[in-house]
C-alpha cells in the first residue's frame, strides 16, 4: 500500500486500563502474529498493515480490546513494545515510542538503535519529529498528540501510529503514516487519518497537508514573505472513506458481517480437524481453539477488504469489558500455544503448522458463498459463548465470568440495582488506555 490516506474511523474514548492478566497475553498473541506475517510476507508486510486504519482496529480485536474502543491504539502498541522486544534484533523490528513520557524518548531510542544497526539515525530523527510536528500543527483539529509509536525495519523502511486527544471535545483522532511511496511530508503523506468523532460540528478538519491546500500552503508563505495584508486560501475539508465505529459497548447483529463469520465457523467445523491433525495435539485443544484460530488466521492473510466490521474479530477471545463476553483465558492461551509451536516449526523450515493457517482462511473465504443463511444467529453465538464462558475461565475487568442465571434472577437483581442508590461522579481526570 502507498501513502494514500486510506480512510478515517469514528471511536468512542473509553477510560480505564488494560489488566495484567490480558496485557501479557496480548503481547505475546501480539508477537506471534507479527512473527507470522514476516515469514508469510515479509516486514513491509507488518508496516502496511499497522498503517491500515480497518486492520488495525480488527488486530486489537482479535486480541481481546474492546472492539471500538479508542484504547486499541495505545494497548496494540504498548504490547508490540513488550512483545517484540526480546526478538526485535532478530526479527529486524523494532517498536519506538509511545505514550505520554515515552513518546518524548522516541528520538533517543531511534539514536540508540541506528548506533547499534547502522540505521541513519538523523534521518530517522528528523523523520519522527516531523510526523509529530504535522499532525500537531499542519493538521489543526484540536487534537494535542500524546502517543506517538515508531516502527522502524531493518532496512530503513518505518510506519508511524500516533493519536491525538481533544479533551473539550472528549475526542481522540489516529494518524497512521508509512514510509512506502513517501514524496513528501507536506503532501497528502498520510497513510490514513483515523479520527474519533464527539459532538456535533466538532469534526472539521484544517488539513495543510491536503493536495488540495497547496495554495494555501503557498499563501502562508506568502505572507511570511509580504506581511500579513494577504489573505489565507480557503481551505477544503479532507473526504474519505470513513469507518465509523458506533458508541454503543455491546456488539450487534447489525456491527457483524454474519456471512463472513459463519463462512469462518463452517470452515472451523469442516476442515479444521483435517488441516489441523497435528496441531490439535496440543493438550486442550478442541473445537472453541480451532474457531479463534481461524479468526487470527484472517487477520494474518486476509486483504483489507475484510477487515471493515472489526467487532467480528471479538468473536475470538471476546473483550476484557466483557461485550460481546468476557475473554476467554482457556481459549486464548491454547490459541498462543498453538500458533507458537506454528511459528517455531516455521523457523525451523517445517512451515505445515503454518500453511494450516492459511489453508483454514482460504476455506472460510470458499465457503462464504455457499455457507448457509440458517445458521445460529449474532445473538445466539454471543449467548453460548456467555453460557460457557465460565468453563473457558471467562475473565473481565469485573472478575471471573459467574454462570448465566436464569431470566427471572436477573430480572430481580435488576430492580435491585434500581432501587440502590448512585455513586457520586468521580471526579478523576480522564485516564486512556
Amino acid at each position: 500500500m502507498g501513502m494514500q490516506r486510506t480512510g478515517s474511523a469514528s471511536l468512542p474514548l473509553h477510560g480505564g486500563r488494560v489488566p495484567a492478566w490480558l496485557a501479557k497475553r496480548m503481547a505475546v498473541l501480539g508477537r506471534l502474529i507479527v512473527e507470522a506475517l514476516i515469514i508469510e510476507y515479509g516486514r513491509p508486510e507488518v508496516l502496511r498493515r499497522l498503517s491500515h486504519p480497518f486492520w488495525f482496529q480488527s488486530f486489537g480485536a482479535v486480541m481481546g480490546m474492546d472492539w471500538h474502543s479508542s484504547g486499541i491504539t495505545t494497548s496494540v502498541m504498548g504490547a508490540l513494545k513488550r512483545g517484540l522486544a526480546p526478538v526485535a534484533d532478530d526479527l529486524g523490528l523494532w517498536v519506538c515510542g509511545g505514550r505520554g513520557r515515552h513518546s518524548r524518548k522516541t528520538p533517543t531510542e531511534l539514536t540508540e538503535l541506528a548506533e547499534r544497526t547502522g540505521l541513519d539515525g538523523d534521518r530517522l530523527v528528523r523523520t519522527s519529529r516531523l510526523t509529530a510536528k504535522v499532525d500537531s500543527a499542519a493538521i489543526q483539529d484540536g487534537h494535542q498528540i500524546y502517543l506517538h509509536s515508531f516502527v522502524v525495519a531493518a532496512d530503513g523502511s518505518w510506519c508511524v501510529v500516533q493519536q491525538g486527544m481533544r479533551p473539550d471535545a472528549g475526542t481522540a483522532r489516529r494518524y497512521h503514516w508509512l514510509s512506502e511511496g513517501l514524496e513528501s511530508f507536506v503532501d497528502a503523506p498520510h497513510a490514513a487519518i483515523e479520527q474519533q468523532s464527539g459532538r456535533p460540528g466538532r469534526d472539521t478538519i484544517i488539513n495543510l497537508t491536503d493536495r488540495r491546500a497547496k495554495p494555501s500552503r503557498k499563501a502562508q508563505l506568502d505572507v511570511i514573505a509580504r506581511g500579513p495584508d494577504r489573505a489565507l486560501e480557503t481551505l477544503r475539508r479532507v473526504t474519505a472513506p470513513h469507518l465509523h465505529m458506533p458508541h454503543h459497548h455491546d456488539v450487534r447483529h447489525s456491527d457483524v458481517f454474519m456471512r463472513r463469520l459463519r463462512g469462518t465457523l463452517a470452515a472451523a467445523s469442516d476442515a479444521g480437524p483435517r488441516d489441523f491433525s497435528d496441531l490439535l495435539l496440543t493438550p486442550g485443544v478442541g473445537a472453541r481453539t480451532v474457531e479463534a484460530l481461524a479468526l487470527v488466521a484472517e487477520v494474518v492473510h486476509g486483504t483489507p477488504a475484510r477487515f471493515d466490521d472489526p467487532g467480528r474479530f471479538s468473536y475470538a477471545h471476546g473483550g476484557k469489558d466483557g461485550h460481546p463476553f468476557p475473554v476467554p483465558l482457556k481459549v486464548y492461551d491454547r490459541t498462543i500455544s498453538v500458533l507458537r509451536r506454528a511459528i517455531d516449526s516455521a523457523s525451523l523450515e517445517h512451515r505445515e503448522r503454518l500453511d494450516a493457517l492459511k489453508r483454514l482462511d482460504r476455506q472460510a473465504r470458499a465457503l462464504e458463498a455457499t455457507v448457509s443463511g440458517d445458521g445460529p444467529t449474532w445473538s445466539e453465538l454471543v449467548m453460548r459463548e456467555r453460557t460457557r464462558s465460565p468453563r473457558y475461565g471467562g475473565m473481565s475487568v469485573f472478575g471471573p465470568a459467574q454462570p448465566q442465571r436464569d431470566r427471572a434472577s436477573r430480572k430481580a437483581s435488576k430492580a435491585s440495582a434500581k432501587q440502590r442508590p448512585r455513586r457520586a461522579a468521580s471526579g478523576r481526570q480522564l485516564e486512556l488506555f
